[in-house]
């Protein structure tokens, strides 16, 4: 199994939730500025990302939570790994929409908010 990206999640935004309703989860590397802080959830990365973008079929983890990447934009390898920003869209697209974005399979938003808790590991893998 190769691992593409490993991050801890350190806060978790007040406005997250808003956003997580619609299947939509922010990543912001500590230190983002307030007005990206309050919708996004906070990472310290542990393994940085690969050179290669992860395969559409890859895992993502967040704690003890999983979906399958769907799609990935163009753009948003390169986003991780120069400030470990990027969006995620639990749609189950196959196509993204955005070039910076991913899209992973379709999780609950209760699903998807019980994992969401400082100390949870992200992880890309496949």
């Amino acid at each position: 199994m190769t691992t593409f990206y490993r991050t801890k999640i350190t806060e978790v935004g007040p406005d997250v939730a808003d956003l997580i309703d619609g299947g939509v989860l922010i990543l912001f590397a500590a230190g983002a500025p307030p007005e990206l802080a309050e919708v996004s959830v906070l990472h310290e990365v542990i393994d940085g990302s690969t050179p290669q973008a992860p395969p559409v079929g890859a895992k993502i983890r967040i704690g003890e939570v999983e979906a399958t990447l769907t799609a990935i934009g163009s753009l948003a390898w390169a986003k991780i790994a120069d400030m470990g920003h990027v969006v995620v869209n639990f749609d189950g697209a196959t196509t993204s929409n955005r070039p910076g974005e991913l899209n992973a399979s379709v999780l609950t938003t209760e699903l998807l908010a019980s994992s969401l808790k400082p100390g949870a590991i992200i992880a890309i893998t496949a």
